[in-house]
């Protein structure tokens, strides 16, 4: 279109400056023309530039053809002809000079103002264009709307609390806000006041944004939902903008719920960390608390916000009057997790061999998301294998792919393999014959992700807290691989590389935090764990004397040479069924508990339930 209006300007232009052209004009030669002034045959010409159009009293033959006539062209050559004026006057010829491109005036202005119109035009077409194609970047299609919030259609969730399984803690606790959403003339009929912002909080995965959609499900309200994220714009002033826009919506549509996801993004503390106090994160978030201020008593709006970082969030923003219920979502415990595995395995056929118990018995510490990805990942192992119904051996299978990774083909050499064996089969030993140790589940050589085997144990029931012996024998587990490999082979491998990391990371736990050892005392002597960029001190300083810091790398030290010591007398005392439980394990490669304890014989009697994996990494 603008190719088109331009190219109309630059043929007008040329129509209007062009010379109107001469009725019966003969082309004739420079040297005939000069022969015509000469014999005083011209009785007019008129000079444009190097064009001479000229006048003949009388008609006679001219030009090369000799065509007859009184009007004629000619061109004056580019080198000139000074002698051309003086030979007219001579001759007394009416001489007229006209400008090689003189234009009328409509053409004169039309120059003027066309630079200007170019600029507009060029101007106009490129915002449409931005209009036009915003949405292909993630943004409204229209320019108007940019400004506006990007929330979802405001619409009522068919979510309830039926679909939310476990965090029956978390449920009683918004469980009253249903009542206020579906009739808050109840409560201000009482002077009460609804709280205006409830803060869930939680590790990733435990159900935030569904407890959300739940509640609003429940009370029939519409759902406002929206990232914290997608306040931030390039553009300054657009995130104050998207919340007054998505608060006015939630004001005409109340009662109703507005959710933001991931506030820890806009809602971090101000003025601290490294950026500037003045940029477009802290704009949004002045807004938001604006904007949670500005609520009455009288609307039924309810703010509810999930982050998995309470410790980083503004101040302001956990006062009373703004988020003042604090909601906390725990990873779920074992019942939760059965509950939370039927859930999710209602629509999926399951054979008689699936035990939901003993599968959340396997998996301690997931979340309702690792769960439910649990159950896909066992559905699409048995739709790969042309199965009909989801057996225990696909639940197994999955589990082992999303703790481990995928099982994978390595050209392991014999004497690698062996003492692949020898490191298992020494952790296996030691958590069998360990009184406080957690239950075996089964140890494998086949590499797994970044595993090249692994000795899993699960626990026989729910423990929130971990016992001090139970803690020395974890590390002693830890130690058994490494301790049957001295022992074994007389050589040790790097292969105990991440068992070092976890058993002194256990170690000075034990040491700087929870206060079991003597010599250091039940003093706090951790290091900071803070982090200037997530808006805490710069300067990490350490709160304990270099001689402290001696003693703790002393305490854990001894630690961790006791548990190896007690790993090492163990594998000696049972050496012949070390011996037997390796050859075993070489032949079938992996193998499950009651083949352990067929091997090892009974083993004692475990006290405690917290459960304990070891990888070996590649």
């Amino acid at each position: 279109m603008l190719a088109m209006v331009l190219g109309f300007i630059i043929l007008s232009y040329l129509l209007l400056s062009r010379a109107p052209p001469t009725e019966l004009s003969y082309e004739i030669p420079y040297s005939e023309f000069n022969s015509l002034v000469r014999e005083r045959e011209v009785d007019e010409v008129e000079l444009r530039g190097d064009i001479v159009n000229g006048k003949l009293f009388v008609p006679r033959a001219i030009g090369p053809q000799g065509q007859k006539g009184a009007i004629f062209r000619s061109r004056i050559p580019a080198f000139g002809d000074d002698s051309l004026l003086l030979n007219l006057e001579d001759a007394g010829v009416a001489v007229t000079v006209v400008a090689p491109h003189e234009a009328g005036l409509f053409t004169q202005i039309l120059l003027a103002t066309l630079p200007w119109l170019l600029l507009l035009g060029l101007f106009l077409w490129l915002m449409t264009r931005a209009a036009r194609n915003l949405g292909r970047f993630g943004g409204p299609k229209e320019l108007s709307g940019f400004l506006e919030a990007p929330a979802k259609e405001a619409e009522v969730p068919e979510v309830t609390f039926a679909d939310v399984a476990g965090q029956e803690n978390a449920k009683r606790e918004i469980t009253e806000l249903v009542e206020y959403l579906k009739n808050p003339a109840k409560f201000l009929k009482l002077g009460a006041e609804i709280p205006k912002g409830v803060l869930l909080m939680g590790a990733p995965g435990t159900g935030k944004t569904l407890l959300a959609k739940a509640l609003a499900g429940e009370a029939g309200v519409p759902f406002f939902s929206i990232s914290g994220s997608e306040f931030i714009e390039v553009f300054v002033g657009v995130g104050a903008s998207r919340v007054r826009h998505l608060f006015e919506a939630a004001k005409k549509s109340s009662p109703s719920i507005v959710f933001i996801d991931e506030l820890d993004s806009v809602g971090r503390t101000r003025g601290t960390g490294l950026g500037g106090g003045h940029d477009e994160r802290e704009q949004t978030l002045n807004q938001i608390l604006a904007e949670m201020d500005g609520f009455s008593g009288r609307e039924a709006v309810l703010i509810l916000a999930a982050t998995n970082r309470p410790d980083v969030l503004d101040p302001a923003l956990l006062r009373p009057g703004r988020f003042d219920r604090h909601v906390m979502l725990d990873l779920p415990d074992l019942n939760d997790r059965v509950a939370i595995l039927k859930v999710h395995a209602r629509k999926t056929p399951l054979a008689a061999d699936v035990d939901m118990d003993k599968i959340a018995r396997g998996t301690p510490g997931f979340s309702g998301a690792e769960l439910k990805n649990l159950v896909n990942e066992a559905a699409i192992l048995a739709a790969r294998q042309d199965e009909q119904q989801l057996t225990m051996a696909d639940f197994d299978e999955a589990r082992d792919k999303v703790l481990m990774g995928t099982e994978r083909s390595l050209a392991i050499e014999p004497d690698e393999r062996h003492r692949l064996a020898v490191h298992e089969a020494g952790h296996t030993l030691v958590a069998h014959f360990a009184a406080h140790a957690d239950t075996l589940y089964k140890v494998t050589i086949v590499p797994r992700g970044r595993a090249l085997g692994g000795t899993q144990q699960l626990p026989e029931h729910e423990r929130h807290t971990m016992p001090e012996e139970y803690l020395q024998d974890r590390i002693a587990v830890i130690f058994g691989g490494r301790a049957a490999e001295k022992e074994l082979l007389g050589t040790l491998s790097s292969g105990a590389d991440d068992d070092i990391h976890q058993a002194t990371t256990m170690a000075r736990a034990m040491v700087s935090r929870w206060g079991m050892s003597e010599a250091v005392g039940p003093v706090d002597l951790r290091e900071s764990e803070e982090h200037p960029f997530l808006g805490r001190e710069m300067a990490q300083p350490r709160h304990y004397s270099e001689h402290s810091a001696e003693v703790v790398d002393d305490a854990v030290r001894e630690l961790l040479i006791k548990a190896e010591l007690r790993a090492s007398n163990i594998i000696k005392q049972h050496r012949d069924k070390l011996n037997k439980l390796i050859t075993l394990l070489e032949k079938e490669e992996t193998l499950y508990r009651e083949q352990i304890e067929e091997c090892l014989g009974a083993a004692l009697e475990k006290k405690s339930i917290v459960v304990v994996s070891d990888n070996q990494t590649s």
